[in-house]
């Protein structure tokens, strides 16, 4: 193993050590203000980002601002290449770029956020940013290795990148295979079984890669669970319907968590630590961030929070 690699998974562990926690999310989830959440994650690695939000929105963009620096020093710390197995488990960030142009009344940059700043793990993002129309992020998509998400409306564009994420994932990075497809299985059930959408024959070419072609083409949420395989079917065993995808939601976030975990524990000093710790990062800012709006709602016992995690 590279002195390269054996330096980036010291990082690694060295970044996750100092995260909050479960125990330290279930402080912050008390309040019972966001003021008090704040003030307490003024000891943690996201002080430095929250230090100035001045309401929830904010705060829990500063903390999925933190995540991303954190994921950048990572990528720093690798060897020569390094970095390039980050940049599918960053694509989130580039994908809310994109959707904050998308959603901004009247496309005028003054309302939108800060772009999310990505370094050497953005997928294409300089292009991405020079596009001025739908259809000219549709074309930079396209030409890029996300690929063309089948049509210019706000949901294809965003729709279309998140299952691209998924593919790009499950290939490039082999310990996260499994929570791509996941990730997949929960796009696709909520986008036609709750919204009832058809997905655009990009986004189901690259489903039916991640799930298979009999899942792919079911009809009923019933023959969607029944057709998905072994490898993917684990992310909806606690969803019996539609309506209960936020649970299976939080469960997939729970898998990624001690998955990520159990990569850690191995021991070695390579690739699959550092995903192990990208995986416990991403899960600690994801719970953080709940804490935060449990925070906002007054910190109430058995807050949607505790079911969350």
């Amino acid at each position: 193993m590279s002195a390269g690699w054996v330096a980036g998974a010291v990082r690694a562990k060295a970044l996750v050590s100092r995260c909050p926690g479960i125990d330290g999310a279930r402080e912050i989830a008390r309040g019972p203000t966001l003021d008090d959440a704040l003030r307490r994650l003024a000891t943690t690695p996201y002080a430095g980002y929250t230090r100035s939000a001045a309401d929830l929105r904010h705060a829990q963009r500063a903390v999925s601002a933190t995540l991303l620096w954190h994921l950048r020093v990572l990528a720093g710390w690798l060897p020569g290449g390094g970095a390039r197995l980050l940049v599918p488990l960053a694509a989130g960030f580039e994908i809310a770029n994109v959707a904050a142009r998308l959603t901004t009344p009247g496309g005028g940059r003054a309302e939108a956020p800060d772009p999310y700043r990505l370094g050497a793990l953005e997928t294409a993002w300089r292009s991405l940013e020079r596009a001025r129309t739908p259809a000219g992020i549709r074309a930079a998509l396209t030409a890029s290795p996300w690929g063309d998400p089948g049509a210019d409306t706000p949901w294809a564009l965003v729709t279309g990148m998140r299952m691209s994420a998924a593919r790009r994932t499950a290939v490039a990075v082999r310990p996260a295979g499994r929570w791509a497809r996941g990730r997949a299985v929960l796009l696709a059930a909520r986008e036609v079984f709750v919204h009832h959408r058809s997905l655009p024959e990009p986004v189901l070419r690259d489903a039916a890669r991640l799930l298979g072609s009999r899942a792919a083409a079911a009809v009923t949420y019933r023959e969607f669970r029944e057709r998905l395989p072994s490898s993917a079917s684990w992310a909806l065993e606690s969803a019996d319907e539609p309506g209960e995808l936020w649970r299976a939601e939080a469960r997939w976030w729970r898998t990624v968590g001690s998955d990520g975990a159990a990569l850690l524990r191995e021991g070695r000093y390579g690739p699959r630590v550092v995903v192990g710790a990208v995986a416990l990062l991403s899960v600690d800012a994801w719970r953080v961030r709940a804490a935060l709006g449990s925070a906002a709602r007054g910190g109430r016992p058995g807050d949607v929070f505790d079911a969350l995690v």
